[in-house]
């Protein structure tokens, strides 16, 4: 039976095949070396998801999987770690997304998408399975399935008439390019962006941040938060600006760091917090999440990240 949520999350669901310290040096005529490999499940809408739920909100997710292995190990470790799955969308036509990282010793990664990427769903045509929630994240857009016009308008008009309060997290196009006139009338829409600083500089243009956020708010987003990686992050509305520096934390895998930033911050909003504090949290939850390989490893619950919050100690 579909239970009343807090939040869900809207967007991606992929395995990721994370391979840590690659050889490119073969040992033979195919082979090569790496120091480790390792099967975690993914996604932007993924990894937010089970972040908010290990931080104590009750959250769920609309996303698609295919009827094979790869969705099963996804509904798994949602359900595990306390994720509503009741609105996820199964098919035989279509398989999951399988994404390789290759993780470098700093933490950085580079990743391979495949045709598997390219199809998600209509979340348009699922807007009942979200209205009763409290809010929503937009995981990701840009990326499928809000890499089209028409879907993004009637996703975040759905939402704002059913008074919900409206996060998006971004992404770098991977198939479908979009740039902020192609969603200029969905953009007034939404309540928080938190583009990573790569993502804003392409979208917005400009090389400082206050730059970047300034166009963001010209085309009608109430909030922009420009995640900074080590640096920590920038925070901009009408009223007030904020500059937080990052965590001191030594990053083993930065993976799903942004969608763990983005799920801790809208769990305070949604408890309350100013936006200051949630931003605190956020950049907690951010640096935790690289403290271990893969994007749902190392986030425990609030009481670790409240705890790592006063005593700098993970």
């Amino acid at each position: 039976m579909k239970q009343d949520l807090e939040l869900i999350c809207i967007g991606t669901a992929l395995v990721d095949s994370i391979i840590r310290g690659f050889d490119p040096e073969p040992v033979s005529a195919s082979g090569y070396r790496a120091e480790s490999g390792s099967l975690h499940v993914g996604g932007e809408a993924v990894n937010e998801a089970i972040a908010a739920a290990k931080l104590g909100i009750h959250t769920g997710i609309l996303c698609a999987l295919g009827e094979d292995e790869a969705g099963d190990l996804i509904i798994g470790a949602l359900q595990r770690s306390g994720v509503d799955t009741g609105r996820i969308l199964r098919s035989s036509q279509h398989a999951t997304p399988v994404t390789t990282m290759f993780v470098r010793e700093d933490g950085t990664r580079k990743s391979i998408t495949n045709g598997a990427h390219r199809y998600n769903f209509r979340p348009d045509q699922y807007t009942e399975m979200f209205s009763d929630a409290k809010a929503v994240i937009l995981g990701s857009l840009f990326r499928a399935p809000f890499d089209d016009p028409l879907i993004i308008r009637a996703v975040l008009q759905a939402a704002r008439e059913a008074g919900l309060k409206v996060f998006a997290d971004t992404k770098l196009p991977n198939y479908r390019f979009l740039d902020l006139k192609d969603v200029a009338d969905s953009l007034p829409l939404i309540d928080y962006i938190t583009p990573n600083e790569d993502e804003a500089r392409y979208y917005a243009g400009g090389e400082r941040p206050e730059e970047m956020a300034e166009t963001f708010l010209r085309f009608g987003v109430k909030n922009v938060i420009i995640k900074l990686g080590g640096r920590g992050c920038y925070f901009r509305n009408e009223k007030r600006e904020l500059f937080l520096p990052a965590c001191a934390i030594r990053a083993v895998d930065a993976t799903g760091a942004g969608d763990n930033f983005a799920a801790g911050f809208a769990s305070e909003i949604l408890r309350g917090s100013p936006d200051e504090e949630a931003l605190r949290f956020a950049n907690a939850c951010g640096a935790i999440c690289t403290t271990a390989i893969g994007a749902g490893t190392a986030l425990k619950d609030r009481e670790q990240v409240m705890h790592f919050l006063q005593t700098g100690r993970v």
